[in-house]
Protein backbone atom coordinates (compact mmCIF):
# COMPACT_ATOMS: atom_id res chain seq x y z
CA UNK A 1 0.00 0.00 0.00
CA UNK A 2 1.09 3.56 -0.63
CA UNK A 3 2.45 5.50 2.34
CA UNK A 4 0.19 8.52 2.94
CA UNK A 5 1.81 11.80 3.95
CA UNK A 6 -0.55 14.54 5.13
CA UNK A 7 0.70 18.11 5.41
CA UNK A 8 -1.68 20.12 7.54
CA UNK A 9 -2.57 22.51 10.27
CA UNK A 10 -5.47 24.90 10.67
CA UNK A 11 -3.61 28.17 10.09
CA UNK A 12 -2.61 29.74 6.80
CA UNK A 13 0.83 31.11 6.00
CA UNK A 14 2.85 28.36 7.68
CA UNK A 15 4.42 27.13 4.42
CA UNK A 16 2.37 23.96 3.91
CA UNK A 17 2.42 24.07 0.10
CA UNK A 18 6.14 24.89 -0.03
CA UNK A 19 6.90 21.96 2.28
CA UNK A 20 4.51 19.69 0.33
CA UNK A 21 6.07 20.46 -3.04
CA UNK A 22 9.65 20.07 -1.81
CA UNK A 23 8.97 16.77 -0.02
CA UNK A 24 7.08 15.39 -3.05
CA UNK A 25 9.76 16.50 -5.50
CA UNK A 26 12.57 15.13 -3.33
CA UNK A 27 10.83 11.73 -3.24
CA UNK A 28 10.27 11.80 -7.02
CA UNK A 29 13.94 12.60 -7.60
CA UNK A 30 14.86 9.55 -5.52
CA UNK A 31 12.87 7.42 -7.96
CA UNK A 32 9.68 6.99 -5.94
CA UNK A 33 6.24 7.23 -7.55
CA UNK A 34 4.57 10.23 -5.92
CA UNK A 35 0.96 11.39 -6.26
CA UNK A 36 -0.50 14.51 -4.68
CA UNK A 37 -3.96 15.70 -3.68
CA UNK A 38 -4.77 19.33 -2.87
CA UNK A 39 -7.71 19.52 -0.46
CA UNK A 40 -7.85 23.31 -0.46
CA UNK A 41 -10.62 23.37 -3.05
CA UNK A 42 -10.79 27.17 -3.00
CA UNK A 43 -7.19 28.43 -3.07
CA UNK A 44 -5.47 25.32 -4.53
CA UNK A 45 -1.91 26.47 -3.74
CA UNK A 46 -0.42 23.00 -4.20
CA UNK A 47 -2.43 22.39 -7.36
CA UNK A 48 -1.33 25.72 -8.85
CA UNK A 49 2.28 24.97 -7.87
CA UNK A 50 2.15 21.75 -9.92
CA UNK A 51 0.37 23.50 -12.81
CA UNK A 52 3.07 26.21 -12.83
CA UNK A 53 5.69 23.44 -13.00
CA UNK A 54 3.93 21.78 -15.92
CA UNK A 55 3.72 25.09 -17.81
CA UNK A 56 7.38 25.88 -17.14
CA UNK A 57 8.50 22.47 -18.42
CA UNK A 58 6.42 22.88 -21.58
CA UNK A 59 7.90 26.32 -22.32
CA UNK A 60 11.51 25.37 -21.52
CA UNK A 61 11.25 21.85 -23.01
CA UNK A 62 12.62 20.31 -19.83
CA UNK A 63 11.58 17.17 -17.98
CA UNK A 64 11.78 17.60 -14.22
CA UNK A 65 10.82 14.88 -11.72
CA UNK A 66 7.85 15.75 -9.57
CA UNK A 67 4.50 14.63 -8.19
CA UNK A 68 1.44 13.83 -10.26
CA UNK A 69 -1.26 16.06 -8.79
CA UNK A 70 -4.88 14.93 -9.12
CA UNK A 71 -8.16 16.69 -8.47
CA UNK A 72 -10.75 14.98 -6.30
CA UNK A 73 -13.21 13.09 -8.52
CA UNK A 74 -16.71 14.46 -8.89
CA UNK A 75 -19.33 12.18 -7.33
CA UNK A 76 -23.02 12.16 -8.10
CA UNK A 77 -24.75 12.48 -4.72
CA UNK A 78 -27.55 10.23 -5.93
CA UNK A 79 -25.11 7.32 -6.30
CA UNK A 80 -24.07 7.15 -2.64
CA UNK A 81 -25.90 6.20 0.53
CA UNK A 82 -27.72 9.19 2.10
CA UNK A 83 -25.88 8.54 5.36
CA UNK A 84 -22.46 8.87 3.69
CA UNK A 85 -20.69 12.22 3.43
CA UNK A 86 -19.95 13.06 -0.21
CA UNK A 87 -16.55 14.59 0.68
CA UNK A 88 -15.53 11.41 2.52
CA UNK A 89 -16.47 9.44 -0.57
CA UNK A 90 -14.58 11.74 -2.96
CA UNK A 91 -11.41 11.44 -0.89
CA UNK A 92 -11.63 7.67 -0.41
CA UNK A 93 -12.20 7.15 -4.17
CA UNK A 94 -9.21 9.39 -5.00
CA UNK A 95 -6.89 7.50 -2.62
CA UNK A 96 -8.11 4.11 -3.88
CA UNK A 97 -7.41 5.15 -7.48
CA UNK A 98 -3.92 6.47 -6.67
CA UNK A 99 -2.69 3.64 -4.43
CA UNK A 100 -1.87 1.07 -7.16
CA UNK A 101 0.32 3.57 -9.01
CA UNK A 102 1.96 5.33 -6.05
CA UNK A 103 4.65 4.67 -3.48
CA UNK A 104 3.67 7.85 -1.67
CA UNK A 105 0.46 9.89 -1.69
CA UNK A 106 0.96 13.40 -0.37
CA UNK A 107 -2.17 15.26 0.75
CA UNK A 108 -1.94 19.04 1.20
CA UNK A 109 -4.68 20.32 3.54
CA UNK A 110 -6.24 23.79 3.70
CA UNK A 111 -5.34 26.26 6.44
CA UNK A 112 -8.72 25.86 8.10
CA UNK A 113 -10.86 23.15 9.62
CA UNK A 114 -12.84 21.29 6.98
CA UNK A 115 -14.46 17.88 6.75
CA UNK A 116 -11.97 16.86 4.05
CA UNK A 117 -9.01 17.88 6.21
CA UNK A 118 -10.37 15.98 9.20
CA UNK A 119 -10.79 12.78 7.18
CA UNK A 120 -7.35 13.18 5.58
CA UNK A 121 -5.71 13.33 9.00
CA UNK A 122 -7.22 9.97 9.90
CA UNK A 123 -5.62 8.51 6.74
CA UNK A 124 -2.14 9.81 7.55
CA UNK A 125 0.74 7.40 8.06
CA UNK A 126 2.98 10.47 8.42
CA UNK A 127 1.55 13.84 9.48
CA UNK A 128 3.67 16.95 8.89
CA UNK A 129 2.53 20.13 10.65
CA UNK A 130 4.56 23.18 9.54
CA UNK A 131 4.57 25.83 12.23
CA UNK A 132 5.94 29.37 12.13
CA UNK A 133 8.28 29.95 15.02
CA UNK A 134 5.95 32.14 17.05
CA UNK A 135 3.55 31.74 19.94
CA UNK A 136 0.73 32.91 17.68
CA UNK A 137 1.17 29.67 15.73
CA UNK A 138 1.98 27.65 18.85
CA UNK A 139 -1.54 28.45 20.06
CA UNK A 140 -2.75 26.12 17.31
CA UNK A 141 -1.25 23.22 19.28
CA UNK A 142 -1.71 24.24 22.89
CA UNK A 143 -2.75 26.99 25.26
CA UNK A 144 0.17 28.44 27.20
CA UNK A 145 0.51 30.86 30.10
CA UNK A 146 1.42 34.54 29.65
CA UNK A 147 5.11 33.85 30.37
CA UNK A 148 5.30 31.21 27.66
CA UNK A 149 6.55 28.65 30.16
CA UNK A 150 3.59 26.52 31.27
CA UNK A 151 1.32 24.44 29.02
CA UNK A 152 -2.31 24.88 30.09
CA UNK A 153 -3.88 22.35 27.74
CA UNK A 154 -4.16 21.20 24.12
CA UNK A 155 -5.83 23.39 21.49
CA UNK A 156 -8.34 22.46 18.81
CA UNK A 157 -5.85 21.15 16.26
CA UNK A 158 -4.12 18.83 18.72
CA UNK A 159 -7.50 17.52 19.79
CA UNK A 160 -8.40 16.84 16.15
CA UNK A 161 -5.16 14.89 15.65
CA UNK A 162 -5.91 12.94 18.83
CA UNK A 163 -9.32 11.95 17.46
CA UNK A 164 -7.70 10.90 14.18
CA UNK A 165 -5.30 8.69 16.13
CA UNK A 166 -8.23 7.09 17.93
CA UNK A 167 -9.99 6.35 14.62
CA UNK A 168 -6.84 4.67 13.27
CA UNK A 169 -6.45 2.61 16.43
CA UNK A 170 -10.06 1.45 16.19
CA UNK A 171 -9.43 0.41 12.57
CA UNK A 172 -6.32 -1.55 13.56
CA UNK A 173 -3.96 0.76 11.65
CA UNK A 174 -0.46 1.85 12.62
CA UNK A 175 -0.24 5.03 14.74
CA UNK A 176 0.28 8.35 13.00
CA UNK A 177 3.91 9.49 12.99
CA UNK A 178 3.25 13.16 13.80
CA UNK A 179 6.02 15.64 13.02
CA UNK A 180 5.84 19.33 13.90
CA UNK A 181 8.14 21.27 11.59
CA UNK A 182 9.55 24.58 12.77
CA UNK A 183 9.52 27.03 9.87
CA UNK A 184 11.00 30.51 9.60
CA UNK A 185 13.27 30.02 12.60
CA UNK A 186 15.50 33.06 13.14
CA UNK A 187 19.25 32.60 12.98
CA UNK A 188 19.89 34.84 15.97
CA UNK A 189 19.74 33.69 19.56
CA UNK A 190 16.58 35.32 20.97
CA UNK A 191 14.57 34.86 24.17
CA UNK A 192 11.34 34.16 22.26
CA UNK A 193 13.08 31.54 20.10
CA UNK A 194 14.42 29.75 23.17
CA UNK A 195 11.00 29.84 24.86
CA UNK A 196 9.42 28.34 21.73
CA UNK A 197 11.99 25.57 21.71
CA UNK A 198 11.35 24.70 25.35
CA UNK A 199 7.58 24.85 24.94
CA UNK A 200 7.60 22.62 21.84
CA UNK A 201 9.89 20.09 23.50
CA UNK A 202 7.63 19.94 26.57
CA UNK A 203 4.48 19.63 24.44
CA UNK A 204 6.02 16.94 22.22
CA UNK A 205 6.57 14.74 25.27
CA UNK A 206 3.06 15.42 26.50
CA UNK A 207 0.99 14.79 23.36
CA UNK A 208 3.39 12.73 21.27
CA UNK A 209 4.96 14.33 18.22
CA UNK A 210 8.48 14.64 16.86
CA UNK A 211 10.11 18.00 16.13
CA UNK A 212 11.77 18.54 12.75
CA UNK A 213 13.73 21.43 11.28
CA UNK A 214 11.96 23.31 8.49
CA UNK A 215 12.88 26.17 6.19
CA UNK A 216 14.23 29.53 7.22
CA UNK A 217 12.58 32.62 5.75
CA UNK A 218 14.12 33.02 2.27
CA UNK A 219 13.24 35.12 -0.78
CA UNK A 220 13.99 32.19 -3.08
CA UNK A 221 10.74 30.40 -2.17
CA UNK A 222 8.65 33.32 -3.42
CA UNK A 223 10.64 33.28 -6.66
CA UNK A 224 10.28 29.53 -7.24
CA UNK A 225 6.49 29.27 -6.95
CA UNK A 226 5.48 31.10 -10.20
CA UNK A 227 7.60 28.66 -12.22
CA UNK A 228 6.64 25.62 -10.16
CA UNK A 229 10.26 24.97 -9.24
CA UNK A 230 11.95 23.71 -6.08
CA UNK A 231 15.45 24.12 -4.70
CA UNK A 232 16.32 20.76 -6.26
CA UNK A 233 15.64 22.02 -9.79
CA UNK A 234 18.01 24.98 -9.87
CA UNK A 235 20.96 23.21 -11.47
CA UNK A 236 18.69 21.56 -14.05
CA UNK A 237 17.49 24.96 -15.26
CA UNK A 238 21.04 26.27 -15.70
CA UNK A 239 21.95 27.77 -12.33
CA UNK A 240 25.60 26.72 -12.18
CA UNK A 241 26.62 28.45 -8.97
CA UNK A 242 24.23 28.46 -6.01
CA UNK A 243 24.48 31.40 -3.63
CA UNK A 244 25.04 30.85 0.08
CA UNK A 245 21.34 31.19 0.91
CA UNK A 246 20.34 28.55 -1.65
CA UNK A 247 23.04 26.14 -0.47
CA UNK A 248 21.85 26.56 3.11
CA UNK A 249 18.23 26.00 2.02
CA UNK A 250 19.15 22.77 0.23
CA UNK A 251 20.85 21.55 3.40
CA UNK A 252 17.69 22.38 5.35
CA UNK A 253 15.75 20.20 2.89
CA UNK A 254 18.21 17.32 3.35
CA UNK A 255 17.91 17.59 7.13
CA UNK A 256 14.12 17.68 6.81
CA UNK A 257 13.97 14.53 4.67
CA UNK A 258 16.24 12.64 7.06
CA UNK A 259 14.11 13.62 10.05
CA UNK A 260 10.90 12.41 8.37
CA UNK A 261 12.22 8.81 8.35
CA UNK A 262 9.88 7.76 5.53
CA UNK A 263 9.85 4.04 4.67
CA UNK A 264 12.22 2.99 1.91
CA UNK A 265 13.79 6.45 1.66
CA UNK A 266 17.52 6.05 1.93
CA UNK A 267 18.96 7.94 -1.05
CA UNK A 268 20.58 11.34 -0.68
CA UNK A 269 19.13 14.28 -2.58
Amino acid sequence: MAHIIVVGNEKGGAGKSTVSMHVATALARMGHRVSALDLDLRQRSMGRYVENRRDFMAKSRLELPGPACRDLPQIDADTIDPSENIYDHRLSVAVAELEPESDFILIDCPGSHTRLSQVAHSLADTLITPLNDSFVDFDLLARIDSDGEKILGPSVYSEMVWKSRQLRAQAGLQPIDWIVMRNRVGTQRMVNKEKMERALRLLSERIGFRIAPGFSERVVFRELFPRGLTLLDLKDIGVKQLNISNVAARQELRDMMKTLKLPGVTAEI
